[in-house]
């Protein structure tokens, strides 16, 4: 099983990821973003409904989110624009 702590921190480090709701829903409809994980307490009724990307619900809630992107502050959602060197795209 894929260690989603770690292949977030690599994408974050190597890639491009953009965070924050309003980011992300612009992410994905730009068609910039491969994939998006949201936290479980996401309020964003449009990125939990049919968006034409690969979407990860983590189990955690934004608070925890946050805390595993090595983030100060709370993380609803996020969208991986490039996955850099990391296997984030095969969860």
């Amino acid at each position: 099983m894929i260690d989603i702590s770690r292949a977030l921190k690599s994408a974050i480090s190597t890639g491009q990821v953009e965070f924050g709701i309003g980011q992300t829903e612009k992410a994905v409809k730009s068609g910039k973003a491969q994939m998006v994980i949201l936290a479980r307490n996401c309020q964003s009724d449009f990125l939990k409904g049919d968006v034409k990307v690969k979407v990860h619900i983590y189990e955690g809630n934004n608070m925890e989110l946050g805390a595993l992107c090595g983030k100060p502050f709370s993380v609803s959602a996020l969208a991986v624009i490039d996955k850099g060197s990391s296997n984030i795209l095969t969860l």
